[in-house]
């Protein structure tokens, strides 16, 4: 069936040679099969085609691994298209995830984003780079259960209090694999991409600045209903989680990503 030409962004295999279709290349999308395979390769495509089921469109809250590919690095592709944006565009930009986007443009994108499914409508249209920031924030803080997840909790905070560098940053490593696949690796490409912000002069975002901003997000509470002292207690602990886990060498975060990171973010 005549097919349209698609951009590959994250790497798929070819549906017809088994071979990956590499990030930003040319593929072309089957409209009754939804099979992607390289324009070179139509012509072994089998025929008549089996009719799949449409891409369906994500829940509206989930877990992490609810939205994530089936195929490693496991990274949501809204959070690869948000961290990309971000970073073609805004690592020129003052208070880069501190100063918000308007509010309405974020929840309007974040439901767009969310009905497209894993294909996803560019964002270069978004003029202002702080609203990508928003639905970032927000797809991560909507989550049912925070990144860190509930039952890990307890263990990055009490591993994010040993005084000791060397012994807090093993227990950190310690607790980081332990996270389900998809946790780990979306974590692993956030605190990449989180780096990289911290160390542009003009976003004037450094380590502790960052660890404020995505310290509820990341890693948020032990339950879904916290109660005012938990909350009271938690900001400061997870401010300390996420600062802590910026300090981890970037080798230790590219072990979860590493190959492919070419593949999620053009450099």
């Amino acid at each position: 069936n005549s097919a349209p030409s698609h951009q590959v962004i994250r790497p798929e295999p070819c549906g017809v040679c088994g071979s990956r279709i590499r990030f930003g290349k040319a593929a072309i999308k089957c409209r009754q099969c939804q099979l992607l395979l390289h324009p070179k390769c139509r012509e072994q495509c089998p025929s008549p085609c089996t009719p799949r089921p449409r891409h369906h469109a994500w829940p509206r809250e989930g877990v992490l691994a609810d939205f994530a590919p089936s195929t490693p690095p496991l990274v949501p592709v809204l959070v690869v298209q948000c961290v990309t944006e971000v970073e073609t565009r805004g690592l020129t930009e003052t208070g880069l995830y501190r100063v918000p986007g308007a509010e309405q443009l974020v929840r309007e994108w974040k439901q767009r984003l969310l009905r497209a499914g894993g294909v996803l409508p560019a964002l270069g249209s978004v003029a202002d780079i702080h609203v990508v920031c928003g639905v970032l924030k927000d797809f991560l803080r909507g989550l049912k259960e925070p990144l860190v997840t509930f039952s890990l909790h307890p263990a990055f905070l009490q591993a994010a209090d040993i005084p000791d560098d060397a012994a807090c940053s093993t227990a950190l490593r310690h607790v980081v694999n332990k996270l389900p696949p998809a946790n780990r690796d979306t974590l692993a490409f956030l605190m990449l991409h989180l780096l990289r912000v911290s160390h542009s002069p003009d976003c004037k975002m450094d380590v502790f600045n960052l660890s404020r901003v995505f310290g509820p997000t990341l890693v948020g509470h032990s339950s879904a209903n916290p109660t005012p002292l938990a909350i009271m207690e938690d900001t400061p602990r997870q401010c300390k989680v996420v600062a802590r886990l910026l300090s981890l060498p970037p080798d230790f975060w590219r072990g979860f990503v590493g190959t492919e990171q070419e593949n999620l973010v053009p450099m």
